[in-house]
This record gives C-alpha cells, structure tokens and sequence, in this order.
C-alpha cells in the first residue's frame, strides 16, 4: 500500500507525522534502525529513526524529518514510511523527537533540530552521508521548524548545547509543509492558535510580543536563506495559505529560490490526489536540489 505524505491530520499544527497507523515494512533495499540517540538535553535521551540504501558506496545526500504536533504532540515514527521511501531513492533519511511544550516552551525544540543537522554531520562517515548535502522537512509545527532551519543558519541564539558544536545546523534545502512563518498573524486566523501558542511561548501575543516575532521564520529571512519549497492548501483552516504567500515573497525578495504549490481546496492534511501531488513535488524537489 502506499504511504501519503502526511496522514492523520486532525487539528492545528498537529498530528503531520502522528503515529496513527502501524510501521510500513522494511523495503528490501532499505537498511533500517530506530531509536539512535542523537541529544540529550535536560536528560531528555532524543532519538531519531533512520533509513539508509543497503547498496551503493555513497555519500548519500540526507533528509531530516521533522514532525508535527503543535510543538506539544506528535511522534517520530510518523514520518518511518517517508524515510523508507526517501531511502529507496538513494537519500539517508531520518525522522527525529524533539522537546515538546508546555514543559519545554521555545526555543527548546529549534535546539534540537539544529542539534540533529549538526549530528548528522558529525556522523556523516558513518551513515555514509555527504555532510554538504542535507536537507529538512516537516508538516505543520515540523514545518515550521524545519523553515526555521533554513533561515537561521549561524545564529548563535538558536544553537543550543545539544553536542558536536564544531559541526554546522545549515540546511542545503527546505520542503515546508503548510508550517506557519508569522505567528503574530496566526491569531483570529487558525482556529486554534489561540491555545496552542501560548503553550510554546508562554503567554500570548499580547503578553509575549516579542517571542512570537522571534520564532517567526518570516523575520529571519536574509540572502543567505536555504532554496524552498512550500506546499500548502487553500482551504487550510489551522495554518492560513496566506503563510506560505509571505514567505515565499520574502525569499524571493531576497534573492532566494522559492516555490509554492498551492492546493486549491485542500485542507490541513493531504488526502488522495492532493498527497500524490505533494509526495510527488517533495520527492521532486529533494531530487533536483541534492542530486
């Protein structure tokens, strides 16, 4: 049976990679392992799942995969089938755990992602991976987070002490998944911003003006921002299709390749023709930008 994309999807920033159906078998050609520690902050032991070709001598290019969940839900083993498929194309992939609020509010999650670019580097030689070829993507609130990597690339603030500092969290490339960009925008337009927010930021807009703007990749485009893709819905009724709009035209502002493909009627979670067409554009891109 083929795995969509994103499967699952039930709410705000939530679920893209939830563990709603069982573990796809292992493809042949896929040599398969779970729980690597990658980080371990505040005694957290975060793993990630990864998927490699069996054949060939590499180095592959790599994807990080990261889940949603609005930034307090959503596991892993989500995005296992994704990985698989991402393998029998000749990339190591990996789908990885991250802090969630509210116990651990922003920027904790934005840590460990940049800490799972820079393990990846690290261990580059061992999963037979070309540390200048690796790229991200995530749906929803892993969305988000993997835009966030794609413009904050040697920030120190968003580093973190989660290991291997000698290593970059740059991304070649990003494939964003309806992930939202400007949080000061998201209130009044998704229905329920309105409580996941203040959880990851610990308090509202009105009260933590401040930490939405910084968590808001759009504030952080510069030139030096990783080539894009957004894939979003209009009918989105939790991250507004109008994120994506602003995103890519500040990216494209700056002089940073960019594309959207727009779903027209397609909701928070992609069904049938709507998910062929975005694993189709995400398998696309990642061929086209690391091949």
């Amino acid at each position: 049976m083929r795995l969509p994309l994103i499967v699952g999807l039930t709410g705000w920033f939530v679920i893209s990679g939830s563990s709603v159906f069982a573990a796809p078998p292992v493809p042949e050609t896929v040599i398969w392992q779970e729980g690597i520690e990658y980080t371990n902050p505040d005694d957290q032991h975060l793993q990630l799942n990864l998927a490699r070709p069996k054949t060939g001598d590499g180095p592959f290019p790599a994807v990080i995969c990261i889940h949603g969940g609005g930034f307090r839900a959503g596991k892993r083993d989500g995005y296992d089938g994704l990985c698989m498929k991402l393998a029998e194309r000749g990339v190591v992939a990996a789908t990885i755990s991250y802090r969630l609020a509210p116990k651990f509010q922003f920027p904790a999650a934005v840590h460990d992602t940049k800490a799972a670019v820079r393990w990846m580097r690290a261990n580059a030689k061992t999963y037979q991976v070309d540390p200048t070829r690796i790229g991200v993507t995530g749906g929803s609130a892993g969305g988000h987070l993997a835009q966030f990597l794609g413009v904050t690339a040697n920030v120190p603030q968003f580093e973190g002490t989660g290991g291997n500092p000698d290593q970059s969290s740059a991304v070649t490339c990003v494939v964003n998944v309806y992930g939202p960009s400007d949080f000061t925008k998201s209130y009044g337009k998704s229905v329920d911003a309105h409580e996941v927010l203040p959880l990851w930021f610990g308090g509202n807009l009105d009260t933590k003006r401040a930490l939405h703007i910084q968590g808001s990749p759009l504030y952080w485009v510069t030139p030096n921002a990783a080539p894009t893709l957004c894939i979003h819905g209009t009918d989105d009724k939790y991250v507004a299709h109008e994120q994506a709009v602003w995103l890519v035209d500040k990216l494209k502002a700056a002089a940073v390749e960019a594309d959207l493909l727009t779903l027209e009627g397609a909701g928070h979670g992609f069904k049938g023709a709507d998910a062929e067409k975005a694993d189709k554009a995400l398998f696309d891109y990642f061929e086209k930008k690391l091949k």
